[in-house]
């Protein structure tokens, strides 16, 4: 048995423990800084809970500046337009569920009723500017009214894994009939994470006119234009580059809620049965290693609705580009999206399918960073020799405009 194959009926078997285990009211408390434009709490949420939130100042120690408030603050010259909630105060407490969901707004203390599953994310309304100095400590209490006619997380958990099982069964026998394609699809979508998410949950990407250094754009035409396998097989195509510090690039992905991938297969079963158990999700799926430079990728990252990452999530490979800027790292990306499984080519065994519109994790990836305002410039560059009609090292085909988005952390 594959690697993968363990992998997915090991939360398969996972999910069946748990098939009995129903919501039950919560307590919780959480703190919020502007350091970050979203927190993830963990929480587990269900369609039909309902949550009672409450926020409190608090004084940020040593700060002559004015104190936020989970109301928001006045006064003060804040673009709206950077704002989460452009309709709602500078600096309130606001909400949402599921990395991709509609914020709230909390203000002093609001009632929630989740529309659909997720992490509970608490944040403030902060745009490019702070507008106000502190945060907030986070009272919440998820109630058990509407148990009767919620999911239980069994339910739920059964229901996505039965999704991600009929992707996973078509991709490995070969399964083509008519109508799979949109089936599967459907199927991951309902976990939150299907074709089009990222185009569709991506803000508009703010893109800068001013053309890049010449020294950057010199160092970005040497790179190479695709990674490969361990057989030498090209792949995916280098679609994004990011500038700044190791520690610096870590904070800013962190604040947009990107996962760092395990990478090792049997420590990712075990974490998986863990946190499962613990009525934690686990999004930390491995991802396979790929080269560039002649080395594996440094980091890898993903990002998706919890279960739902057995068969879809967005994610990406960053290798340390052997040349800086300015003083400055450069991190070189390859982006793509799962959508579902299909066969391998290179062996016939299973693998992810990706969004063959591969600029559409590109620019959701833009988007997701330009969102925690850890960003100074984005652009777009089109180097000699784009990529643009291509297949990995799996076999699946790709398109793309060719250009690379170049993301200058501040």
């Amino acid at each position: 048995m594959s690697t993968r194959v363990s992998f997915v009926v090991a939360v398969v078997f996972v999910g069946s423990l748990l098939s009995a285990q129903s919501s039950a009211p919560q307590d919780s408390t959480f703190q919020v800084s502007t350091d970050r434009a979203w927190t993830d709490t963990g929480m587990d949420v269900q369609a039909g809970d309902t949550l009672k939130i409450t926020g409190n100042a608090v004084a940020d120690a040593g700060s002559s500046g004015k104190m936020c408030d989970p109301k928001g603050v006045t006064g003060g010259s804040v673009d709206t337009a950077s704002l989460p909630m452009p309709s709602a105060p500078a600096g309130a407490l606001i909400a949402r569920v599921g990395a991709h969901g509609t914020p709230t707004l909390v203000s002093a203390s609001t009632e929630l009723h989740a529309q659909e599953a997720g992490h509970l994310f608490l944040g403030m309304n902060n745009g490019g500017t702070r507008a106000c100095q502190g945060g907030f400590t986070v009272d919440v209490h998820r109630g058990s009214e509407g148990t009767a006619t919620q999911q239980t997380r069994g339910q739920q958990l059964k229901s996505q894994l039965s999704s991600a099982a009929q992707i996973f069964m078509s991709g490995q026998f070969g399964i083509n009939k008519p109508g799979t394609e949109s089936s599967s699809n459907s199927a991951v979508s309902s976990g939150g994470s299907g074709t089009g998410t990222a185009t569709a949950s991506a803000s508009p990407l703010k893109i800068s006119e001013d053309p890049l250094d010449s020294q950057l754009r010199k160092g970005i035409d040497s790179l190479p234009r695709r990674v490969n396998d361990q057989f030498q097989n090209q792949g995916d195509m280098v679609n994004f580059v990011i500038v700044g510090s190791q520690r610096d690039v870590q904070a800013a992905l962190d604040a947009a809620n990107w996962h760092v991938a395990d990478t090792n297969n049997e420590r990712a079963v075990m974490n998986a049965v863990l946190q499962t158990y613990d009525s934690k999700d686990y999004l930390a799926m491995p991802m396979s290693t790929l080269f560039l430079f002649g080395r594996k990728q440094d980091f890898g990252y993903e990002m998706a609705e919890p279960i739902a990452m057995v068969a879809s999530r967005h994610h990406f490979r960053l290798w340390k580009a052997p040349f800086t800027w300015k003083g400055s790292e450069v991190w070189v990306g390859a982006g793509t999206h799962d959508i579902g499984f299909a066969k391998d080519k290179r062996n016939n065994s299973v693998t992810h399918k990706i969004d063959p519109a591969v600029d559409g994790e590109r620019d959701n990836i833009g988007s997701s960073l330009q969102k925690t305002n850890k960003t100074k410039t984005l652009s777009y560059y089109l180097p000699p020799d784009p990529v643009e009609d291509a297949k990995n090292a799996t076999g699946d085909g790709y398109h793309s405009d060719g250009r690379l988005l170049v993301i200058l952390l501040q």
